[in-house]
């Protein structure tokens, strides 16, 4: 080493201290544990913008269904092992405020959201980021072989030749799941609703435990007709599969992915700089690749395989409502129909 060039130790030491360097900042790196129900494809994309801005932040991820993740936050409640948690849904994040279990935070710039997507308590205690949409998925090709037509409503789906065809997300552990259930509760009233879905019970050849997976067997052509929400439905059209994304002419349920800060986490500062980064115009930009409805306005551009006027076919979803009834609800959709759910 004594004979090396002086130029050859200059690169040696620059190395030295840029190893330094990154290994101090890998060190001083804080880590926050997010609890996020956001689909896995669009999860990763998220994830590699929130580093480059932030390569401050380590995340540990700890992705599930909507109903898992809600049930595992509530039993940690006394321990809680979040610091954040970032896509979940909205009458998830109600009932987990109402456990005392959020940190009330305002983020940078959260007057620029469109007022429905903020909870209105001051600061809030939860934010939303984007809105799914209940849809069906019907595959086409399999519809005509087995001579099921394409489906125009709800009600449709109760029909005799769907009998065995429909696949639906069972709502104890969906997310998507719930917001139908909840929502055809506000659409027609309990008695209704639920003389609605024991037709339908009749119809489904099983309940699965996630969301996207009936639009995802009717685009394989394992089922004629998925249950599920727009963004799966339009994103598999687009992808080439044999499948028609309808919209059922009676409204359409919602729920929101929000973001909300873990009470109790240690990593406060870490976990405020999420949230802010969380409702920026860069991330809004980034939910609108897969949903046509995001917390910003002026933001959202068409999206493939929605329709205009999509808002307008949305129900006045009431958050509240979902979230109070929402233990008796799944309570009663379990004792009725729990029978037909695939096997965890």
């Amino acid at each position: 080493m004594k004979n090396a060039p002086f130029h050859s130790l200059k690169k040696t030491a620059v190395a030295l201290a840029l190893g330094s360097v990154m290994a101090v900042q890998a060190v001083s790196a804080t880590e926050l544990t997010v609890y996020t129900a956001v689909e896995s494809d669009d999860l990763q994309k998220y994830a590699e913008r929130f580093n480059q801005a932030h390569p401050e932040i380590s995340i540990r991820w700890v992705r599930d269904s909507t109903g898992v993740m809600t049930a595992r936050l509530l039993a940690e409640k006394e321990n809680p092992r979040a610091d954040v948690i970032w896509g979940l849904a909205a009458t998830s994040l109600l009932m987990l405020d109402k456990e005392e279990m959020l940190q009330p935070y305002a983020p940078a710039g959260v007057e620029n959201l469109d007022p429905k997507f903020v909870d209105a308590n001051n600061p809030p205690a939860w934010v939303g980021m984007d809105a799914w949409v209940a849809a069906i998925c019907y595959n086409t090709v399999e519809g005509e072989k087995l001579g099921v037509p394409m489906p125009t409503s709800w009600e449709d789906l109760t029909r005799p030749e769907y009998q065995g065809h429909v696949v639906m997300p069972n709502p104890n552990s969906s997310g998507t799941g719930y917001l139908d259930v909840s929502s055809w509760i506000q659409l027609w009233g309990e008695e209704k609703a639920w003389e609605f879905m024991d037709g339908l019970h009749n119809n489904i050849s099983r309940y699965t435990h996630s969301g996207s997976a009936p639009c995802n067997l009717a685009g394989s052509g394992e089922a004629v007709v998925g249950v599920s929400f727009a963004f799966r439905a339009a994103r598999l059209k687009s992808q080439g599969a044999p499948v028609e994304v309808v919209f059922p002419s009676e409204g359409l349920g919602w729920d929101m992915e929000a973001a909300a800060i873990v009470k109790g986490t240690q990593n406060l500062e870490a976990a405020k700089t999420l949230m802010d980064w969380a409702i920026s115009r860069e991330a809004n930009e980034l939910y609108n690749e897969g949903y046509a409805v995001v917390a910003m306005p002026g933001v959202a551009q068409p999206i493939e395989n929605y329709p205009a006027d999509i808002v307008d076919r949305m129900i006045n979803n009431d958050f509240s409502f979902s979230a109070v009834n929402r233990d008796r609800i799944l309570q009663e959709w379990q004792r009725r129909y729990d029978g037909k759910s695939e096997a965890r």
